[in-house]
Protein backbone atom coordinates (compact mmCIF):
# COMPACT_ATOMS: atom_id res chain seq x y z
CA UNK A 1 0.00 0.00 0.00
CA UNK A 2 1.60 3.44 -1.21
CA UNK A 3 1.62 6.34 1.71
CA UNK A 4 -1.06 8.95 0.55
CA UNK A 5 -1.20 12.47 1.80
CA UNK A 6 -4.48 14.96 2.74
CA UNK A 7 -4.16 16.73 0.07
CA UNK A 8 -6.56 19.32 1.94
CA UNK A 9 -3.97 19.63 4.45
CA UNK A 10 -0.83 20.37 2.43
CA UNK A 11 0.61 23.73 2.56
CA UNK A 12 0.05 24.38 -0.67
CA UNK A 13 -3.48 23.79 -0.65
CA UNK A 14 -3.74 26.20 2.45
CA UNK A 15 -1.99 28.60 0.26
CA UNK A 16 -4.47 28.20 -2.34
CA UNK A 17 -6.99 28.74 -0.16
CA UNK A 18 -5.83 31.93 1.18
CA UNK A 19 -4.86 32.83 -2.83
CA UNK A 20 -8.34 31.96 -3.65
CA UNK A 21 -10.17 34.26 -0.46
CA UNK A 22 -7.82 37.36 -2.21
CA UNK A 23 -9.36 37.17 -5.33
CA UNK A 24 -12.74 35.80 -5.09
CA UNK A 25 -14.58 38.69 -5.38
CA UNK A 26 -12.08 40.72 -8.05
CA UNK A 27 -13.50 40.35 -11.81
CA UNK A 28 -12.06 39.91 -14.80
CA UNK A 29 -13.43 43.00 -16.19
CA UNK A 30 -11.26 45.24 -14.38
CA UNK A 31 -8.14 43.04 -14.77
CA UNK A 32 -8.60 43.37 -18.25
CA UNK A 33 -8.59 47.41 -18.07
CA UNK A 34 -5.91 47.53 -15.75
CA UNK A 35 -3.85 45.61 -18.25
CA UNK A 36 -3.89 45.85 -21.66
CA UNK A 37 -1.03 43.09 -22.20
CA UNK A 38 -3.41 40.38 -20.22
CA UNK A 39 -3.61 37.97 -23.31
CA UNK A 40 0.14 37.79 -23.81
CA UNK A 41 0.63 36.77 -19.75
CA UNK A 42 -1.80 33.88 -20.29
CA UNK A 43 -1.48 32.30 -23.79
CA UNK A 44 0.53 29.14 -24.99
CA UNK A 45 1.43 26.92 -28.22
CA UNK A 46 1.90 23.89 -28.66
CA UNK A 47 2.83 22.79 -32.46
CA UNK A 48 -0.93 24.40 -34.03
CA UNK A 49 -2.77 24.49 -31.12
CA UNK A 50 -3.40 28.17 -29.25
CA UNK A 51 -4.12 27.90 -25.70
CA UNK A 52 -5.57 31.68 -24.77
CA UNK A 53 -6.82 31.35 -21.11
CA UNK A 54 -6.50 35.20 -20.66
CA UNK A 55 -10.30 34.68 -19.83
CA UNK A 56 -10.03 32.87 -16.20
CA UNK A 57 -9.97 34.44 -13.13
CA UNK A 58 -6.02 33.74 -11.76
CA UNK A 59 -3.16 36.18 -11.86
CA UNK A 60 0.32 34.94 -12.42
CA UNK A 61 0.56 34.46 -8.62
CA UNK A 62 -2.38 31.58 -9.35
CA UNK A 63 -0.11 30.04 -11.14
CA UNK A 64 3.20 29.69 -9.30
CA UNK A 65 0.99 28.67 -6.48
CA UNK A 66 -0.68 25.13 -8.49
CA UNK A 67 3.04 24.82 -9.58
CA UNK A 68 3.85 24.67 -5.79
CA UNK A 69 1.30 21.96 -5.17
CA UNK A 70 2.51 19.90 -8.15
CA UNK A 71 5.54 19.28 -6.94
CA UNK A 72 4.65 18.45 -3.90
CA UNK A 73 2.74 15.55 -5.26
CA UNK A 74 5.47 14.23 -7.61
CA UNK A 75 3.77 14.81 -11.18
CA UNK A 76 7.19 14.20 -12.76
CA UNK A 77 7.80 11.03 -11.07
CA UNK A 78 4.07 10.24 -12.11
CA UNK A 79 4.46 11.38 -15.64
CA UNK A 80 8.08 8.89 -16.12
CA UNK A 81 5.56 6.13 -14.65
CA UNK A 82 2.81 6.78 -17.06
CA UNK A 83 5.34 6.79 -20.35
CA UNK A 84 7.82 3.78 -18.94
CA UNK A 85 5.13 0.94 -18.78
CA UNK A 86 4.48 1.18 -14.31
CA UNK A 87 1.64 -0.20 -13.02
CA UNK A 88 0.17 2.82 -12.41
CA UNK A 89 -3.69 1.28 -13.06
CA UNK A 90 -3.12 -0.59 -9.33
CA UNK A 91 -7.00 -1.86 -9.20
CA UNK A 92 -6.60 -3.65 -11.96
CA UNK A 93 -1.78 -4.36 -11.95
CA UNK A 94 -1.13 -3.10 -14.92
CA UNK A 95 -0.10 -0.13 -17.14
CA UNK A 96 -1.56 2.47 -19.16
CA UNK A 97 0.91 2.38 -21.65
CA UNK A 98 -1.54 3.81 -24.60
CA UNK A 99 1.54 6.75 -25.37
CA UNK A 100 3.21 3.76 -26.58
CA UNK A 101 1.12 3.30 -29.55
CA UNK A 102 2.04 6.91 -31.23
CA UNK A 103 5.86 6.83 -30.05
CA UNK A 104 7.26 5.72 -33.21
CA UNK A 105 11.18 6.29 -32.79
CA UNK A 106 11.40 4.45 -29.28
CA UNK A 107 12.24 1.22 -28.51
CA UNK A 108 9.79 0.40 -25.61
CA UNK A 109 9.93 -1.99 -23.15
CA UNK A 110 7.33 -3.57 -20.86
CA UNK A 111 8.42 -5.99 -18.32
CA UNK A 112 11.56 -6.15 -19.92
CA UNK A 113 10.02 -7.22 -23.13
CA UNK A 114 10.31 -5.12 -26.00
CA UNK A 115 6.70 -3.99 -27.19
CA UNK A 116 7.64 -2.07 -30.15
CA UNK A 117 7.25 -4.96 -32.64
CA UNK A 118 4.19 -5.47 -31.90
CA UNK A 119 2.86 -2.64 -31.98
CA UNK A 120 4.34 -1.97 -35.96
CA UNK A 121 3.85 -5.42 -36.58
CA UNK A 122 -0.03 -4.47 -35.79
CA UNK A 123 0.03 -1.22 -37.44
CA UNK A 124 1.55 -3.10 -40.60
CA UNK A 125 -1.53 -5.29 -40.50
CA UNK A 126 -4.26 -2.44 -40.30
CA UNK A 127 -2.42 -0.75 -43.31
CA UNK A 128 -2.62 -4.47 -45.38
CA UNK A 129 -6.28 -4.37 -44.34
CA UNK A 130 -6.62 -0.70 -45.90
CA UNK A 131 -4.59 -1.21 -48.93
CA UNK A 132 -6.90 -4.58 -49.67
CA UNK A 133 -9.83 -2.93 -49.00
CA UNK A 134 -9.34 0.49 -50.99
CA UNK A 135 -7.89 -1.63 -54.15
CA UNK A 136 -10.64 -3.65 -53.84
CA UNK A 137 -8.70 -6.77 -53.40
CA UNK A 138 -11.02 -7.59 -50.36
CA UNK A 139 -13.74 -9.74 -51.77
CA UNK A 140 -17.12 -10.28 -49.73
CA UNK A 141 -18.56 -14.03 -49.86
CA UNK A 142 -20.32 -13.42 -53.42
CA UNK A 143 -16.52 -12.30 -54.85
CA UNK A 144 -17.36 -8.20 -54.39
CA UNK A 145 -15.49 -5.47 -53.34
CA UNK A 146 -16.01 -3.83 -49.89
CA UNK A 147 -17.96 -0.39 -50.26
CA UNK A 148 -19.21 -0.23 -46.76
CA UNK A 149 -17.42 -0.55 -43.13
CA UNK A 150 -19.52 -0.96 -39.88
CA UNK A 151 -17.80 -0.76 -36.79
CA UNK A 152 -19.46 -2.62 -33.87
CA UNK A 153 -18.26 -1.49 -30.54
CA UNK A 154 -19.18 0.09 -27.52
CA UNK A 155 -17.36 2.81 -24.74
CA UNK A 156 -13.54 3.44 -26.19
CA UNK A 157 -14.23 0.76 -29.32
CA UNK A 158 -17.00 3.51 -30.55
CA UNK A 159 -16.79 7.22 -29.24
CA UNK A 160 -13.39 7.55 -30.40
CA UNK A 161 -13.41 6.01 -33.89
CA UNK A 162 -16.66 8.07 -34.46
CA UNK A 163 -15.44 11.17 -33.47
CA UNK A 164 -12.16 11.01 -35.26
CA UNK A 165 -14.23 9.63 -38.58
CA UNK A 166 -16.39 12.24 -38.49
CA UNK A 167 -13.70 15.41 -37.31
CA UNK A 168 -11.64 14.03 -40.56
CA UNK A 169 -13.92 13.43 -43.33
CA UNK A 170 -12.56 15.99 -45.22
CA UNK A 171 -9.53 14.04 -45.01
CA UNK A 172 -10.69 11.41 -46.73
CA UNK A 173 -8.35 9.62 -49.42
CA UNK A 174 -11.54 6.84 -50.25
CA UNK A 175 -15.28 6.78 -51.04
CA UNK A 176 -16.04 4.23 -48.41
CA UNK A 177 -19.41 4.47 -46.78
CA UNK A 178 -18.50 4.02 -42.64
CA UNK A 179 -21.52 3.30 -39.85
CA UNK A 180 -20.95 2.64 -36.54
CA UNK A 181 -23.32 0.57 -34.21
CA UNK A 182 -23.12 0.57 -30.23
CA UNK A 183 -26.23 -0.22 -28.73
CA UNK A 184 -28.08 -3.59 -28.88
CA UNK A 185 -31.83 -1.54 -29.55
CA UNK A 186 -32.77 -3.17 -32.79
CA UNK A 187 -33.94 -0.32 -34.17
CA UNK A 188 -30.89 1.37 -33.70
CA UNK A 189 -29.27 -1.98 -36.19
CA UNK A 190 -32.19 -2.31 -38.31
CA UNK A 191 -31.03 1.30 -39.59
CA UNK A 192 -28.01 1.06 -40.09
CA UNK A 193 -28.85 -2.64 -42.38
CA UNK A 194 -31.16 -0.79 -44.25
CA UNK A 195 -28.31 1.55 -45.71
CA UNK A 196 -25.65 -1.01 -46.72
CA UNK A 197 -25.58 -4.07 -49.34
CA UNK A 198 -25.34 -7.42 -47.39
CA UNK A 199 -22.65 -8.33 -50.89
CA UNK A 200 -20.11 -5.16 -50.37
CA UNK A 201 -20.03 -4.77 -46.25
CA UNK A 202 -17.42 -5.87 -43.68
CA UNK A 203 -17.99 -5.60 -40.06
CA UNK A 204 -15.05 -4.55 -38.05
CA UNK A 205 -16.18 -6.52 -34.05
CA UNK A 206 -14.55 -4.55 -31.43
CA UNK A 207 -14.64 -5.88 -27.81
CA UNK A 208 -11.12 -6.48 -25.75
CA UNK A 209 -12.96 -9.33 -23.93
CA UNK A 210 -14.65 -10.56 -26.93
CA UNK A 211 -18.11 -10.76 -24.25
CA UNK A 212 -19.73 -7.48 -24.32
CA UNK A 213 -22.74 -8.52 -24.47
CA UNK A 214 -24.17 -5.82 -26.55
CA UNK A 215 -21.33 -5.92 -29.28
CA UNK A 216 -21.44 -9.47 -29.48
CA UNK A 217 -25.53 -9.67 -29.33
CA UNK A 218 -25.60 -7.25 -32.57
CA UNK A 219 -22.54 -9.27 -34.14
CA UNK A 220 -24.43 -12.55 -33.91
CA UNK A 221 -27.91 -10.75 -35.15
CA UNK A 222 -25.30 -9.85 -38.03
CA UNK A 223 -24.49 -13.14 -39.17
CA UNK A 224 -27.99 -14.50 -39.06
CA UNK A 225 -28.51 -12.03 -41.62
CA UNK A 226 -26.01 -12.02 -43.79
CA UNK A 227 -26.28 -15.77 -44.11
CA UNK A 228 -29.97 -15.54 -44.79
CA UNK A 229 -29.45 -12.15 -47.29
CA UNK A 230 -26.42 -13.79 -49.19
CA UNK A 231 -27.47 -17.66 -49.27
CA UNK A 232 -24.40 -18.63 -47.77
CA UNK A 233 -23.20 -20.26 -44.43
CA UNK A 234 -19.76 -19.15 -44.26
CA UNK A 235 -19.41 -15.29 -44.06
CA UNK A 236 -15.93 -15.07 -42.16
CA UNK A 237 -14.78 -12.89 -45.02
CA UNK A 238 -17.54 -10.22 -44.05
CA UNK A 239 -15.84 -9.58 -40.73
CA UNK A 240 -12.48 -8.34 -38.77
CA UNK A 241 -12.07 -8.78 -35.22
CA UNK A 242 -10.36 -6.53 -32.83
CA UNK A 243 -9.80 -8.08 -29.70
CA UNK A 244 -7.92 -9.57 -26.52
CA UNK A 245 -9.27 -12.69 -26.57
CA UNK A 246 -8.49 -14.00 -30.09
CA UNK A 247 -9.55 -17.17 -29.29
CA UNK A 248 -13.36 -16.06 -28.79
CA UNK A 249 -12.62 -14.41 -31.79
CA UNK A 250 -11.86 -17.59 -33.80
CA UNK A 251 -14.53 -19.68 -32.05
CA UNK A 252 -17.12 -17.24 -32.96
CA UNK A 253 -15.75 -17.50 -36.65
CA UNK A 254 -13.49 -15.10 -37.59
CA UNK A 255 -10.08 -16.38 -39.31
CA UNK A 256 -7.22 -15.59 -37.61
CA UNK A 257 -5.98 -13.92 -39.97
CA UNK A 258 -8.35 -11.57 -39.51
CA UNK A 259 -7.84 -10.68 -35.82
CA UNK A 260 -6.15 -7.63 -34.55
CA UNK A 261 -4.96 -7.79 -30.98
CA UNK A 262 -5.54 -5.32 -27.78
CA UNK A 263 -3.17 -5.34 -25.24
CA UNK A 264 -4.52 -5.28 -21.54
CA UNK A 265 -2.03 -2.02 -21.36
CA UNK A 266 -4.29 0.35 -23.84
CA UNK A 267 -7.85 1.15 -21.55
CA UNK A 268 -10.58 1.80 -24.01
CA UNK A 269 -11.20 4.91 -23.85
CA UNK A 270 -7.27 5.24 -24.73
CA UNK A 271 -7.26 3.08 -27.56
CA UNK A 272 -8.22 4.90 -30.91
CA UNK A 273 -4.58 4.74 -31.28
CA UNK A 274 -4.65 1.00 -31.16
CA UNK A 275 -6.11 -1.13 -33.51
CA UNK A 276 -9.24 0.20 -32.60
CA UNK A 277 -8.99 3.00 -34.95
CA UNK A 278 -8.72 0.99 -37.87
CA UNK A 279 -11.51 2.47 -38.97
CA UNK A 280 -10.16 5.93 -39.21
CA UNK A 281 -7.38 4.83 -41.24
CA UNK A 282 -9.63 2.83 -43.55
CA UNK A 283 -11.37 6.69 -44.09
CA UNK A 284 -7.76 8.62 -44.15
CA UNK A 285 -5.05 6.76 -44.94
CA UNK A 286 -2.17 4.72 -43.39
CA UNK A 287 -0.20 7.89 -44.45
CA UNK A 288 -2.33 10.51 -42.40
CA UNK A 289 -3.05 7.82 -39.69
CA UNK A 290 0.82 8.20 -38.98
CA UNK A 291 0.66 12.09 -38.72
CA UNK A 292 -2.85 11.18 -36.49
CA UNK A 293 -0.37 9.31 -34.13
CA UNK A 294 2.63 11.78 -34.90
CA UNK A 295 0.50 14.64 -33.46
CA UNK A 296 -0.52 12.88 -30.14
CA UNK A 297 3.62 12.39 -29.85
CA UNK A 298 4.28 16.04 -30.53
CA UNK A 299 1.96 16.80 -27.06
CA UNK A 300 3.64 14.00 -25.36
CA UNK A 301 6.68 15.60 -25.83
CA UNK A 302 5.56 18.66 -24.71
CA UNK A 303 3.81 17.10 -21.92
CA UNK A 304 7.02 15.11 -20.33
CA UNK A 305 9.31 18.02 -20.95
CA UNK A 306 7.60 21.30 -20.79
CA UNK A 307 7.87 23.29 -17.36
CA UNK A 308 4.88 22.91 -15.47
CA UNK A 309 4.01 26.82 -16.15
CA UNK A 310 4.11 26.76 -19.53
CA UNK A 311 2.65 23.23 -20.19
CA UNK A 312 -0.70 22.94 -21.85
CA UNK A 313 -2.08 20.14 -20.57
CA UNK A 314 -0.24 20.83 -16.75
CA UNK A 315 -2.45 24.47 -17.21
CA UNK A 316 -5.33 23.00 -17.96
CA UNK A 317 -5.60 20.87 -15.29
CA UNK A 318 -4.76 23.51 -12.89
CA UNK A 319 -7.44 25.39 -13.87
CA UNK A 320 -10.02 22.64 -13.71
CA UNK A 321 -9.06 21.98 -10.33
CA UNK A 322 -9.02 25.57 -9.40
CA UNK A 323 -12.86 25.69 -10.43
CA UNK A 324 -13.49 22.48 -9.22
CA UNK A 325 -12.56 22.77 -5.64
CA UNK A 326 -12.01 26.46 -4.82
CA UNK A 327 -15.14 27.65 -6.55
CA UNK A 328 -17.41 24.95 -6.43
CA UNK A 329 -17.96 24.12 -9.86
CA UNK A 330 -19.99 21.06 -10.58
CA UNK A 331 -20.01 20.97 -14.18
CA UNK A 332 -17.90 22.15 -17.12
CA UNK A 333 -18.67 23.22 -20.94
CA UNK A 334 -17.12 21.48 -23.88
CA UNK A 335 -18.46 24.16 -27.19
CA UNK A 336 -16.68 23.26 -30.06
CA UNK A 337 -17.11 25.61 -32.86
CA UNK A 338 -17.05 22.97 -35.33
CA UNK A 339 -19.43 20.42 -37.44
CA UNK A 340 -16.77 18.27 -37.79
CA UNK A 341 -16.07 18.64 -34.02
CA UNK A 342 -19.43 17.75 -32.54
CA UNK A 343 -18.79 14.29 -31.19
CA UNK A 344 -15.70 15.69 -29.47
CA UNK A 345 -17.77 16.09 -26.55
CA UNK A 346 -19.31 12.59 -26.05
CA UNK A 347 -15.82 11.24 -26.61
CA UNK A 348 -14.46 13.55 -23.69
CA UNK A 349 -17.51 13.10 -22.05
CA UNK A 350 -16.57 9.11 -21.23
CA UNK A 351 -12.89 10.10 -21.29
CA UNK A 352 -13.49 12.26 -18.16
CA UNK A 353 -16.34 11.16 -16.62
CA UNK A 354 -14.93 7.79 -16.24
CA UNK A 355 -11.28 8.38 -15.23
CA UNK A 356 -12.91 11.27 -12.68
CA UNK A 357 -15.59 9.27 -11.29
CA UNK A 358 -14.29 8.18 -8.40
CA UNK A 359 -14.65 8.60 -4.18
CA UNK A 360 -11.59 6.55 -2.69
CA UNK A 361 -7.94 7.26 -2.92
CA UNK A 362 -5.53 4.96 -4.54
CA UNK A 363 -5.50 3.22 -1.15
CA UNK A 364 -8.98 2.57 -0.92
CA UNK A 365 -9.48 5.54 1.75
CA UNK A 366 -12.97 8.26 1.13
CA UNK A 367 -11.68 11.38 -0.27
CA UNK A 368 -12.61 14.80 1.27
CA UNK A 369 -12.76 16.78 -1.74
CA UNK A 370 -14.65 16.75 -5.16
CA UNK A 371 -12.84 14.86 -7.81
CA UNK A 372 -14.19 15.69 -11.33
CA UNK A 373 -17.12 16.83 -12.59
CA UNK A 374 -20.14 16.85 -14.86
CA UNK A 375 -18.86 17.37 -18.73
CA UNK A 376 -21.49 18.65 -21.52
CA UNK A 377 -22.01 20.75 -24.12
CA UNK A 378 -23.38 20.88 -27.77
CA UNK A 379 -21.92 22.40 -31.35
CA UNK A 380 -21.30 26.08 -30.60
CA UNK A 381 -24.11 28.13 -32.70
CA UNK A 382 -26.46 25.44 -31.52
CA UNK A 383 -25.42 25.65 -27.77
CA UNK A 384 -25.51 29.68 -27.96
CA UNK A 385 -29.68 28.90 -28.48
CA UNK A 386 -29.81 26.15 -25.88
CA UNK A 387 -27.77 26.32 -22.38
CA UNK A 388 -25.77 29.23 -22.77
CA UNK A 389 -28.55 31.45 -21.11
CA UNK A 390 -27.48 29.29 -17.95
CA UNK A 391 -23.86 29.73 -18.81
CA UNK A 392 -24.52 33.76 -19.06
CA UNK A 393 -27.32 34.49 -16.39
CA UNK A 394 -27.97 30.87 -14.70
CA UNK A 395 -26.64 31.07 -10.53
CA UNK A 396 -24.51 27.81 -11.16
CA UNK A 397 -20.82 28.52 -11.99
CA UNK A 398 -19.28 26.90 -15.21
CA UNK A 399 -16.38 27.22 -16.99
CA UNK A 400 -16.06 26.80 -20.62
CA UNK A 401 -14.00 25.35 -23.02
CA UNK A 402 -14.18 27.21 -26.36
CA UNK A 403 -12.53 24.92 -29.48
CA UNK A 404 -12.15 27.01 -32.68
CA UNK A 405 -10.52 25.99 -35.85
CA UNK A 406 -8.90 27.25 -39.05
CA UNK A 407 -11.24 27.65 -42.27
CA UNK A 408 -10.62 24.73 -44.83
CA UNK A 409 -9.72 25.05 -48.21
CA UNK A 410 -13.27 23.50 -48.87
CA UNK A 411 -15.07 25.56 -47.46
CA UNK A 412 -18.02 26.99 -49.63
CA UNK A 413 -17.78 30.36 -48.57
CA UNK A 414 -15.67 32.05 -45.83
CA UNK A 415 -18.20 34.08 -44.66
CA UNK A 416 -19.73 31.46 -42.35
CA UNK A 417 -16.55 30.87 -40.73
CA UNK A 418 -16.22 34.39 -40.11
CA UNK A 419 -19.52 34.56 -38.26
CA UNK A 420 -18.63 31.27 -36.49
CA UNK A 421 -15.56 32.70 -35.57
CA UNK A 422 -17.34 35.83 -34.25
CA UNK A 423 -19.71 33.82 -32.73
CA UNK A 424 -17.62 32.08 -30.44
CA UNK A 425 -15.40 34.96 -29.29
CA UNK A 426 -18.57 37.28 -28.73
CA UNK A 427 -19.82 33.91 -26.21
CA UNK A 428 -16.65 33.88 -24.81
CA UNK A 429 -16.36 37.98 -23.87
CA UNK A 430 -19.78 38.08 -22.58
CA UNK A 431 -19.08 35.45 -20.11
CA UNK A 432 -16.09 37.22 -18.83
CA UNK A 433 -17.11 41.19 -19.63
CA UNK A 434 -20.88 40.49 -18.70
CA UNK A 435 -23.37 43.18 -18.68
CA UNK A 436 -24.07 46.09 -15.47
CA UNK A 437 -27.40 47.22 -14.21
CA UNK A 438 -26.07 50.99 -15.96
CA UNK A 439 -24.81 49.81 -18.61
CA UNK A 440 -28.26 47.71 -19.24
CA UNK A 441 -29.98 51.15 -18.22
CA UNK A 442 -28.62 53.15 -20.71
CA UNK A 443 -29.29 50.74 -23.93
CA UNK A 444 -32.60 50.85 -23.04
CA UNK A 445 -33.09 54.52 -22.80
CA UNK A 446 -31.32 54.70 -26.08
CA UNK A 447 -33.63 53.06 -27.74
CA UNK A 448 -36.50 55.69 -25.87
CA UNK A 449 -37.61 53.28 -23.18
CA UNK A 450 -38.99 55.73 -20.26
CA UNK A 451 -37.11 55.93 -17.49
CA UNK A 452 -39.23 53.68 -15.19
CA UNK A 453 -39.56 50.77 -17.49
CA UNK A 454 -36.05 51.09 -18.12
CA UNK A 455 -35.10 50.77 -14.70
CA UNK A 456 -37.40 48.08 -14.00
CA UNK A 457 -36.45 45.97 -16.92
CA UNK A 458 -32.78 46.20 -17.03
CA UNK A 459 -32.92 43.88 -13.97
CA UNK A 460 -33.51 41.74 -16.24
CA UNK A 461 -31.01 42.32 -18.86
CA UNK A 462 -27.90 42.25 -16.02
CA UNK A 463 -25.36 39.85 -17.26
CA UNK A 464 -22.76 39.25 -14.05
CA UNK A 465 -19.83 37.86 -16.28
CA UNK A 466 -16.67 36.86 -14.86
CA UNK A 467 -17.33 33.43 -15.78
CA UNK A 468 -14.19 31.67 -16.85
CA UNK A 469 -13.53 30.44 -20.22
CA UNK A 470 -10.44 28.51 -22.80
CA UNK A 471 -10.20 29.55 -25.98
CA UNK A 472 -8.12 26.09 -27.63
CA UNK A 473 -7.67 27.12 -31.21
CA UNK A 474 -6.17 24.77 -33.89
CA UNK A 475 -4.82 26.58 -36.88
CA UNK A 476 -6.22 23.73 -39.23
CA UNK A 477 -8.16 20.54 -38.65
CA UNK A 478 -6.11 18.27 -39.67
CA UNK A 479 -5.33 14.09 -38.50
CA UNK A 480 -1.81 15.64 -37.02
CA UNK A 481 -3.89 18.56 -34.85
CA UNK A 482 -6.64 16.49 -33.77
CA UNK A 483 -4.06 13.78 -32.59
CA UNK A 484 -2.62 16.92 -30.57
CA UNK A 485 -6.00 17.61 -29.29
CA UNK A 486 -6.71 14.60 -27.77
CA UNK A 487 -3.31 13.90 -26.62
CA UNK A 488 -3.82 17.54 -24.64
CA UNK A 489 -7.13 16.51 -22.87
CA UNK A 490 -5.55 12.59 -21.77
CA UNK A 491 -2.77 14.64 -20.19
CA UNK A 492 -4.87 17.45 -18.64
CA UNK A 493 -6.96 13.82 -17.12
CA UNK A 494 -3.88 12.18 -15.99
CA UNK A 495 -2.44 15.66 -13.95
CA UNK A 496 -5.71 15.62 -12.47
CA UNK A 497 -6.30 12.57 -11.38
CA UNK A 498 -2.44 12.93 -9.72
CA UNK A 499 -3.07 15.69 -7.70
CA UNK A 500 -6.64 14.30 -6.45
CA UNK A 501 -4.83 11.02 -5.45
CA UNK A 502 -7.12 8.58 -7.87
CA UNK A 503 -7.09 6.08 -10.17
CA UNK A 504 -8.17 7.30 -13.27
CA UNK A 505 -7.71 4.49 -15.52
CA UNK A 506 -10.18 1.92 -13.56
CA UNK A 507 -14.28 2.06 -13.63
CA UNK A 508 -15.44 -0.38 -11.29
CA UNK A 509 -18.64 1.53 -11.44
CA UNK A 510 -19.56 0.62 -14.30
CA UNK A 511 -18.91 -3.28 -13.92
CA UNK A 512 -21.66 -3.18 -11.75
CA UNK A 513 -24.34 -3.11 -14.04
CA UNK A 514 -22.72 -5.87 -16.46
CA UNK A 515 -22.48 -7.73 -13.39
CA UNK A 516 -26.27 -7.49 -12.23
CA UNK A 517 -27.60 -7.86 -16.09
CA UNK A 518 -27.11 -11.62 -17.13
CA UNK A 519 -29.19 -12.68 -14.14
CA UNK A 520 -32.30 -10.26 -14.76
CA UNK A 521 -32.28 -10.78 -18.60
CA UNK A 522 -32.04 -14.88 -17.17
CA UNK A 523 -35.48 -13.49 -15.61
CA UNK A 524 -37.23 -11.74 -18.43
CA UNK A 525 -36.28 -14.58 -20.80
CA UNK A 526 -37.55 -17.35 -18.48
CA UNK A 527 -41.12 -15.98 -18.71
CA UNK A 528 -42.72 -17.07 -21.50
CA UNK A 529 -44.77 -14.31 -23.90
CA UNK A 530 -47.49 -16.72 -22.66
CA UNK A 531 -46.86 -15.82 -19.02
CA UNK A 532 -46.36 -12.38 -19.92
CA UNK A 533 -49.65 -11.74 -21.46
CA UNK A 534 -51.47 -13.52 -18.54
CA UNK A 535 -50.11 -11.71 -15.94
CA UNK A 536 -51.15 -8.72 -17.98
CA UNK A 537 -54.65 -9.32 -18.25
CA UNK A 538 -54.84 -10.36 -14.49
CA UNK A 539 -53.76 -7.17 -13.79
CA UNK A 540 -56.26 -5.07 -16.00
CA UNK A 541 -59.26 -7.36 -14.23
CA UNK A 542 -57.85 -6.66 -10.88
CA UNK A 543 -57.37 -3.09 -11.78
CA UNK A 544 -60.99 -2.51 -13.15
CA UNK A 545 -62.56 -4.66 -10.02
CA UNK A 546 -60.67 -1.96 -7.44
CA UNK A 547 -61.95 1.36 -9.79
CA UNK A 548 -65.44 -0.15 -9.43
CA UNK A 549 -65.23 -0.45 -5.77
CA UNK A 550 -64.14 2.83 -5.27
CA UNK A 551 -67.11 4.20 -7.54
Amino acid sequence: MMPMRNLTELKEWQALIDHYDEIKHHHMRDWFLQDSERFSHFNLRVGNILLDYSRNRISKNTIALFVDLIQNVDLKEKISELFTGAHINTTENRPALHTALRDLKTTIYLDDKDITSHIADTQNKMANFVSQIHNKQWLGATGKPISHIVNLGIGGSHLGPRMCTEALKDHAICNLSIHFISGVDDIYLQEVLNQIDAETTIFIISSKSFTTIETLTNAQTITHWLTHTLGINDVSKHFIAITAAPEKAVKFGIPSSQILPLWDWVGGRYSVWSAIGLPLMLLIGSKHFTDFLNGAYEMDNHFRYAPYAENMPVILAMLGIWYINFFGAQAQAIVPYSHRLRSLITYLQQTTMESHGKSVDLNGNPIAYTAGSVLFGEEGCDGQHAYHQLLHQGQQFIPVDFILTGTLHSSINHKHHEILFASCLSQAQALMQGKTHEEAYNDLIIKNMPHSQSQKLAHHHVVSGNKPSNIIFLDKLTPHNLGALIALYEHKIFVQGVIWGINSFDQWGVELGKQLLPDILKRIQHNSLHTQTETRIKDLVDYARKIKELT
